[in-house]
């Protein structure tokens, strides 16, 4: 079960800074880099699939696995990180110290689900969706390297360190999509496209502690909607389309921006020009980034990106969420639950406003979005999940005592 503890944890890494020991023209979180890193794999991946069934099941919950270390691990220089490593017991060690420090939080996803983390970082040979995993990790921070450099070419260790990025990226160059990836202008131009979210701020109208991007957004709704879904037995390819769905869900309004909610109900229709107007953006300025084969996907993951829907024949069955679970609930019908990713992406918004009381800040907008969330869920209206802990009236003390401390101060301990 999904607590709000284990939310919490998971929006540290909005607070998590990376390259502070360097000039940055901007602000690069780990949230967000996490978030890269994910589309990055699904860039990979799919050239991997190209070449026999590709286990994104094990991509999707390395990515978890993976996030939630860095979560513990986030004052660890990658200098020390990789020589610690080189040594396997040390690096045992340093794992369990890891597993230690999340076993509370982690423990009500299942025995299951923590066994396989801990397997995860047991060592031996890297699977082949690890390598996907390990590349794109590279990719995206040699990404975000380039933006340090433009602003301090002249800068101490920048040499040493676009070095140590080059050398660690050829090591994956086996991988076709990596490959691909470096040589098509047209790739890159849709990760680039997808890296443009970090800058872009949620409730940007509204101060907040922790801000919060779009794409860093999008990585809490499709991890948490694949957590769900395996607590409420979705098949393995309703879970991979859950996941991706969240990633991808906010994907068009790296061409149109962040529109709230009010400003698109404002006028009768509004909301609908404004879907139409994101269905010719992606048609026009997206889809011809990627391989032809790959539009169907993209459009499963953008476009009634909050219905639930399943594939009969090759037809859209937009179906209700009893169906979902009995007769569509198998593989061979591609089935995605938009109802699901619609409940995640409200919970994450209610989250977001949460932690930002949490640390001392409050407005009239954060208020009313919490009340106005917390009365549609209040119910446990969600078929196949208990969501009341979630929603229960949220406390403004800190989560660190009487002492005053923050929420992020305490987090950091």
């Amino acid at each position: 079960m999904v607590t709000r503890e284990f939310l919490t944890r998971l929006f540290n890494a909005a607070y998590m800074q990376r390259w502070n020991d360097q000039i940055r023209p901007v602000e690069l979180t780990e949230l967000d880099k996490q978030a890269h890193k994910m589309v990055v794999a699904y860039v990979l991946g799919k050239f991997e699939d190209q070449a026999g069934a590709f286990d994104w099941p094990s991509l999707i919950e390395g990515g978890i696995f993976e996030y939630l270390q860095r979560l513990v691990l986030t004052d660890l220089k990658p200098q020390v990180f990789y020589k610690i490593k080189e040594d396997p017991a040390r690096y045992q060690e340093l794992n369990d110290w890891v597993y230690s420090e999340l076993e509370g939080v982690i423990a009500p996803l299942g025995a299951a689900f923590c066994e396989r983390f801990r397997r995860y970082f047991a060592g031996g040979d890297e699977l082949p969706y690890q390598r996907v995993l390990h590349a794109a990790h590279f990719f995206a921070t040699r990404w975000e390297f380039d933006i340090i450099r433009r602003a301090n070419p002249e800068g101490h260790e920048i040499d040493r360190i676009g070095a140590r990025l080059e050398s660690q990226q050829e090591l994956y160059l086996d991988l076709p999509g990596l490959r691909e990836l470096l040589l098509r202008s047209d790739l890159r131009s849709f990760v680039d496209l997808c890296g443009l979210l970090r800058f872009q701020v949620r409730w940007s109208h509204v101060h907040r502690i922790p801000r919060t991007s779009v794409l860093g957004h999008m990585l809490i709704v499709a991890m948490v909607s694949y957590l769900l879904s395996l607590e409420r037995g979705c098949c393995p390819r309703r879970s991979i389309n859950n996941y991706f769905t969240g990633l991808f869900h906010d994907l068009p309004e790296a061409l149109t921006r962040d529109i709230i909610s009010p400003v698109k109900h404002s006028v009768k229709g509004l909301s609908a020009l404004i879907k139409r107007y994101e269905r010719d953006e992606m048609e026009e300025k997206v889809y011809p980034l990627v391989p032809a084969a790959w539009h169907p996907d993209l459009r499963l993951f953008t476009e009634d990106e909050f219905r639930n829907v399943a594939f009969v024949d090759s037809a859209p069955v937009f179906a209700d969420a009893a169906d979902m679970d009995g007769r569509f609930n198998r593989d061979v019908y591609n089935p995605r639950d938009g109802e699901l990713v619609k409940v995640v992406d409200d919970l994450a918004a209610f989250m977001e406003a949460y932690l930002a009381g949490e640390n001392g800040i409050s407005s009239p907008e954060l208020e009313h979005a919490m009340s106005a969330i917390g009365r549609k869920y209040a119910a446990g209206a969600t078929p196949g999940l208990d969501f009341a802990s979630l929603y229960a009236p949220a406390s403004r003390k800190k989560r660190a005592g009487e002492d005053g401390t923050t929420a992020a101060a305490a987090s950091e301990r």
